[in-house]
């Protein structure tokens, strides 16, 4: 089988390599050889072993012999156009792409379907971590009710400095990217947007009906500080990211947001580049998925991983989507209860003593701030408490996090 490799950067120069390096492992599990027979890509690469680049796409399109190409270019222009075309033309195609997985998955699915190929994309979720698979095949069985993830690696290899080593958001944000965990513009990781795509699709294919990531409540990392991760540790939980999504009567939840687990949650150790997925189902329980969330190998591994799929279903199609959104199926996530921490100054923590709140302080140094850990109750309850001037208004506040229990 010849495939084709939409973009050759870090994922695309990685499968590049496993199809190299792996031929006769894949050969075995494919049934017939891998072959590379274009790569497009806008650069020259003059010391690249392979020979076959281009920076025309319809040298791919309309090449007869290619039955799979693996869009790893990023982005929505031109990569959904160009998938499209391709799944029209009736070849499969595998991607890396969450937001255009995100953003357009129902509709390249449901062209996929009925043009006989596959739409696959493992690698948009949790890099080399395998879910995507397991939730449409192994766990299909099951009704799966909650899904909590640590998907980004950026954010959590910052939120683990910050709690392991003592330092500030900034230089921790600083250090990851001279390791080249951020980019140089970091938004889409620090402000919860890479997250906020990834459990979008996840809430879609575990639950079957399409949610949408704007519209999924959205909070990063950037107002997290030390004094927060220091206050959690008093009542032994740890602070994260997390892509949060639930099944309910007449629709679903789905939120990203930082939040406070204690050290008994299954995802508070996972730390540095690392992600981790708890699938909860009714008939198994907890299942946990854990691994490295980014990089050249594993996502490409993943990649590779569908294309062999791709390629020993060449004659029917893997059978993967879900059904188109509609109003009102995403929930409104403020009515979901929780306790949450609050960070506080314009007071004593004794106001708080036999309210049924647990109050924390730091000492030395912060004698005019506490923490309150919140009864369990609604973002939408907690937000009149807050505007009350005889109760929780007549504090400033100074932090807000939502607590996830064990």
């Amino acid at each position: 089988m010849k495939i084709g490799i939409m973009g050759f950067g870090v994922v695309g120069g990685g499968v590049g390599e496993l199809v190299a390096t792996n031929a006769e492992s894949i050969k075995r599990r494919c049934g017939e050889e891998i072959e590379i027979a274009r790569i497009l890509d806008l650069r020259d690469f003059p010391d690249s072993p392979y020979k076959c680049f281009t920076k025309d796409f319809n040298d791919i399109l309309n090449d007869p012999e290619i039955g799979v190409v693996a869009e790893v270019m990023g982005g929505t222009k031109p990569a959904y156009e160009f998938t499209k075309k391709l799944l029209l033309a009736g070849k499969s195609v595998v991607t890396s792409n969450k937001e255009l997985v995100a953003k357009h998955g129902t509709e390249l699915l449901k062209v996929a379907k009925e043009n006989g190929v596959s739409y696959l994309f493992e690698a948009s979720v949790g890099g080399g971590i395998p879910i995507i698979r397991p939730l449409y095949t192994s766990l299909s069985a099951n009704e799966l009710t909650d899904i909590y993830g640590i998907l980004n690696g950026t954010t959590n290899y910052i939120l683990t400095q910050m709690i392991k080593e003592g330092a500030t958001f900034e230089d921790a944000l600083k250090g990851a990217q001279e390791k080249g965990y951020a980019e140089k513009d970091p938004t889409a990781d620090i402000e919860g947007h890479d997250t906020c795509r990834k459990i979008a699709i996840l809430a879609s294919l575990a639950f079957g009906t399409y949610v949408d990531s704007e519209e999924i409540p959205c909070e990063g990392i950037t107002k997290i500080t030390l004094e927060d991760v220091k206050y959690a540790a008093k009542f032994g939980s740890v602070v994260k990211l997390l892509g949060i999504t639930s099944r309910a009567e007449g629709g679903v939840y789905a939120m990203v947001c930082p939040a406070i687990l204690p050290l008994g949650h299954p995802l508070a150790s996972i730390d540095d580049v690392f992600n981790g997925i708890m699938v909860r189902g009714d008939g198994l329980g907890d299942v946990m998925f854990y691994g490295r969330g980014a990089g050249a190998l594993p996502t490409a591994s993943a990649v590779l991983s569908d294309i062999v799929d791709a390629v020993k279903h060449k004659n029917s199609r893997v059978n993967l989507g879900w059904e188109q959104g509609r109003d009102g199926y995403l929930l409104d996530a403020k009515n979901l209860t929780a306790r949450f921490y609050l960070r506080l100054t314009g007071g004593k923590a004794e106001d708080f003593s036999g309210k049924g709140y647990e109050v924390y302080t730091l000492g030395e140094g912060y004698e005019d701030e506490f923490a309150v850990v919140t009864p369990e109750v609604s973002e939408n309850g907690l937000e009149k408490m807050l505007e009350d001037e005889n109760g929780l208004g007549a504090y400033n506040v100074l932090s807000r996090i939502r607590l996830v229990a064990e």
